[in-house]
């Protein structure tokens, strides 16, 4: 008797025939697909309905879509579309890729502080400070002590600390730092 395999089993095999309805028939169903995509922003829902609808043709193409017989041709398509805008939608919502910052034609007039002349230089001090608010504190005030006027051991003295011990956690924030940012601009 030989041992049960591990793993996932072969998907079941297809029980209806193919079917190919037109583009225009997918098409001509765009309610159903608008009704199950109400939840998504507007600024992202057609670029998310006009995926479902290339990923519905792409389908029927493969000849992945097979429905019940004793269902209407209308219905079954309107459930199988309904089905891959679903699954869609709940990507995108647990996607990373959504978009949380909305383009704006000028940017800089929404800026409460001066703007400089290299916006390069404005966008990588962003990230250096987005980075530097994900450091644990004690990383932070470490790097924040360069920056202070008094000495390193007047910053150790003052946390009561041997100055070996913050030179230390410097030494150990700048490489964390540097992690981030690394990690960061990939």
């Amino acid at each position: 008797m030989s041992k049960r395999r591990k793993g996932a089993g072969r998907p079941p095999a297809a029980r209806h025939p193919r079917k190919k309805p037109t583009m225009e028939a997918i098409l001509a169903e765009r309610g159903i697909v608008l009704a199950t995509l109400a939840g998504i922003p507007k600024r992202d829902r057609r670029d998310v309905e006009a995926e479902v609808l290339l990923n519905a043709w792409n389908a029927v193409r493969r000849g992945m879509y097979r429905p019940d017989p004793k269902d209407k041709p209308r219905d079954a398509l309107r459930k199988w579309l309904h089905g891959i805008a679903w699954r869609l939608a709940s990507h995108y919502v647990h996607s990373a890729y959504v978009r949380h910052a909305v383009l704006h034609p000028s940017p800089l007039g929404l800026l409460r502080e001066p703007v400089g002349i290299d916006m390069h230089a404005q966008i990588e001090a962003r990230e250096v400070l987005d980075a530097m608010a994900e450091l644990p504190d004690w990383q932070r005030d470490a790097l924040l002590s360069v920056d202070d006027p008094e000495s390193l051991v007047a910053y150790a003295k003052r946390r009561r600390m041997n100055p070996s011990t913050a030179a230390s956690r410097l030494r150990i924030a700048r490489e964390a730092l540097a992690l981030r940012l690394k990690r960061w601009r990939r």
